[in-house]
């Protein structure tokens, strides 16, 4: 898991630099699932609940209603493991990326913010996860994983050809779909090897520098 960063040398922050004075002691922070980037929910923070945070690696609130420390899924379990947390330009407002235990709305939504968007290929990575390791009776995905790895190589391999024949002989729409079964596909195989789709994001990255 990365390490949360603490120093201002890099993207980081330095607690002490933060404006506590602007909300009175509470700054507004702002969670983001980690994996989907959707936002999950906006809470406040101390001093006091941010430094539990980072040492307990689990975002923790001060609660205005419970005039107290108040870590997300102390009651329900649905808790959120911290990845990091930055801070924005006028050092008063946290980003916090986590990685959610549940759904982290009160009302069983993965979000507080019932249209807040996330990435469609991280949510469905996170669904082959799933079925990879449920393995539900009846699903294709289950299917493709009790196949082995050739046969979803050779999958992967079909509905390439397939995509490459749609871009030079059929419209936009079949193409998009031939493309779709693709990625879908090779999700399935990268988890199948234990690797997903932010495996693939980071040797991009490392590309790119």
């Amino acid at each position: 898991m990365p390490e949360v960063a603490t120093t201002t040398d890099d993207g980081g922050f330095d607690a002490a630099a933060l404006d506590w004075g602007k909300g009175d002691g509470l700054l507004p922070a702002i969670v983001q699932d980690a994996r989907t980037l959707r936002v999950l929910m906006l809470g406040y923070m101390d001093r006091a609940a941010l430094a539990h945070t980072l040492s307990s690696r689990r975002v923790t609130f001060f609660s205005r209603s419970k005039g107290r420390l108040w870590t997300k899924g102390e009651s329900s379990g649905h808790v959120l493991d911290l990845v990091s947390v930055d801070v924005d330009c006028d050092h008063d407002t946290l980003l916090v990326l986590a990685h959610p235990q549940g759904p982290t709305c009160h009302l069983q939504r993965a979000s507080c913010f019932a249209q807040a968007p996330a990435s469609t290929l991280a949510t469905l990575s996170a669904l082959v996860e799933q079925r990879a390791t449920e393995r539900p009776e009846g699903s294709y995905t289950t299917r493709l994983f009790e196949g082995g790895v050739r046969r979803m190589a050779q999958k992967v391999g079909e509905e390439g050809v397939e995509t490459a024949l749609a871009a030079v002989a059929e419209d936009d729409g079949a193409l998009l779909g031939e493309a779709a079964d693709l990625v879908f596909h090779l999700l399935v195989l990268l988890r199948a090897r234990g690797l997903d789709l932010a495996d693939v994001e980071a040797t991009l990255r490392s590309r790119a520098r």
